[in-house]
């Protein structure tokens, strides 16, 4: 098995990815049949979104603090572990953010695509599904579609609803809505197409938010899942993605 590792800029990290690389060697990534990823959630996602085009599995190496999207940190059997683990195929949202000059950004999300007003004036947005018009005014902080795995993260903490990995639905979360009054978001088909369209962007500015990469000022923001492109996470047997996400549903 040729294995490339990829670690954290941390401490520990780095002493890991040192150790590892003296057992197991260490392939470039364009050799390799796995990536090793060691360190937290953010480097997992910082790592799906750095090697998209790069087409083996991730398995990863909490290092981190939770690491949901992570496996135990155990130094013994690692090829064996590799060999055993579950894969999972997730797929980014896309999102197409054009601005108040008309530009337009194209941006991918594996948890989430959010949008939060830029001032203290709350914003106000408009919300079509499949182009037709779904809720005409909705006044809030923000609002967010996630994906199945993202819906564990921002959007569990907004209150938005954790779905499984089968279920073929996006949640579409509100952030403190105003209006219309505790309005819980909705359940959409993953094949859906969204747009959130911003009133009076130059009175009430909203940036748009592709996991971590931002977008100031925008007036459009459409979101879709986007299936041409994949990525497979590896997970051990006894603690796979599936069941940390029914976890998480039951979580006290």
């Amino acid at each position: 098995m040729k294995i490339c590792f990829h670690a954290s800029e941390k401490a520990q990290a780095q002493a890991a990815l040192e150790e590892y690389s003296k057992k197991y060697g260490n392939t470039p990534i364009e050799d390799a049949d796995v990536l090793v990823v060691m360190g937290g959630d953010g480097t997992m996602l910082h790592t799906l979104h750095s090697f998209i085009t790069i087409n083996i599995p991730i398995y990863g190496l909490n290092l981190g603090t939770l690491g949901f999207l992570l496996n135990e940190h155990r130094k013994k059997d690692l090829p064996d572990r590799i060999k055993t683990a579950r894969p999972y195929t997730i797929h980014p949202l896309r999102m197409d953010a054009t601005d108040k000059h008309g530009k337009i950004y194209t941006e991918l999300a594996f948890n989430e695509v959010s949008l939060l007003r830029e001032t203290h004036n709350t914003a106000k947005i408009m919300i079509f599904v499949n182009d037709e018009v779904r809720l005409p005014l909705l006044v809030c902080d923000g609002i967010m579609v996630s994906t199945p795995v993202g819906s564990t993260a921002y959007n569990s903490s907004a209150s938005g609803p954790i779905v499984p990995l089968g279920a073929n639905v996006l949640p579409m979360t509100p952030i403190s809505a105003f209006r219309p009054r505790r309005w819980p978001g909705a359940l959409i088909p993953n094949t859906s197409r969204v747009r959130f369209e911003i009133i009076r962007p130059h009175e009430r500015p909203v940036s748009a938010s592709a996991d971590y990469k931002e977008i100031r000022d925008v007036v459009t923001v459409d979101i879709r899942e986007y299936r041409e492109i994949s990525q497979t996470l590896l997970f051990d047997p006894d603690n796979h993605l599936e069941e940390r996400i029914f976890q998480e549903q039951f979580a006290p």
